[in-house]
């Protein structure tokens, strides 16, 4: 049997947004729980996962992931991304095939994204894949209002024709200078926060440096792209749900209301 752990990683410290794990989020009846609580339950609905874990450095966070019956890796404060987090957390964990990175700031993930993903992992044999849906005209215009409003929100990715990534971006690419219709076939994807890596690939993402690209866009997964290894896109479809991270504070009152509209408590 594939041994799956799903890994939360989550750190206080952030440049655009404080102490968002800990942001409370109110669901559709109402009901506040801070945003890592969230993300665990997202997790916890995931069909085939071994174990979630949460995996942080700072103490409050520790302390209220415990409270709602997490397991909680302490992790060092030096990670400077989630998947380095999650590298560090390996020994922690139960001995996995596959490690799925949820970043925690993505309650609106739904079940169906990470298993699709851990069933691509295991057909095609890729040692690190990731999620990517494509927009529809709201999504779509809903990056570009962000941008013309100079919020650095949800992160595009393009790939090749067998589904490897070819680039990820905080700008909505491919550039196409216009908006579109609801009933057009848009060729942006919104990436999702949520990566699938073997073990090994995570243990070689650590040894890496960081690379001039992940830096400048401040995304993880273009340290696989800089070092020639490969990345599989795996197209999910939305089923209706909508899909938002939380990425500033003005992103609350938007997964709030999609919280409300799938009828998340």
């Amino acid at each position: 049997m594939t041994r799956v752990s799903i890994v939360i990683p989550a750190r206080h410290a952030s440049s655009r947004f404080p102490g968002k794990p800990l942001q409370p989020l109110r669901g559709a009846g109402g009901k506040a729980k801070p945003l890592i609580r969230r993300s665990w339950e997202a997790a916890m609905q995931v069909r085939g996962a071994t174990e979630v874990v949460v995996a942080t450095d700072d103490a409050r966070i520790a302390e209220a992931a415990r409270g709602f019956g997490a397991r909680v890796a302490m992790t060092p404060a030096d990670c400077r991304n989630g998947t380095e987090r999650c590298a560090a957390a390996l020994g922690q964990l139960a001995a996995p095939d596959i490690v799925v990175n949820l970043q925690g700031d993505a309650p609106l993930t739904p079940p169906w994204f990470v298993e699709a993903l851990i069933a691509a992992m295991l057909r095609s044999g890729a040692e690190a894949a990731t999620p990517v849906l494509r927009c529809d005209a709201a999504a779509h215009r809903s990056f570009l209002e962000d941008r013309m409003a100079g919020r650095v929100g949800g992160t595009t990715a393009v790939f090749d024709r067998a589904m490897n990534a070819l680039y990820f971006s905080k700008q909505v690419i491919p550039w196409t200078g216009r908006s579109f219709a609801p009933d057009e076939r848009i060729p942006v994807f919104h990436h999702v926060g949520c990566y699938a890596y073997t073990p090994d690939a995570l243990r070689r993402y650590a040894a890496w440096p960081e690379g001039e690209l992940e830096r400048c866009e401040g995304l993880e997964q273009l340290r696989f792209l800089e070092n020639g290894a490969r990345m599989l896109c795996v197209e999910v479809e939305s089923r209706g749900r909508v899909f938002w991270e939380l990425n500033n504070p003005a992103d609350v009152e938007r997964v709030e209301r999609a919280l409300a509209q799938a009828g998340i408590e």
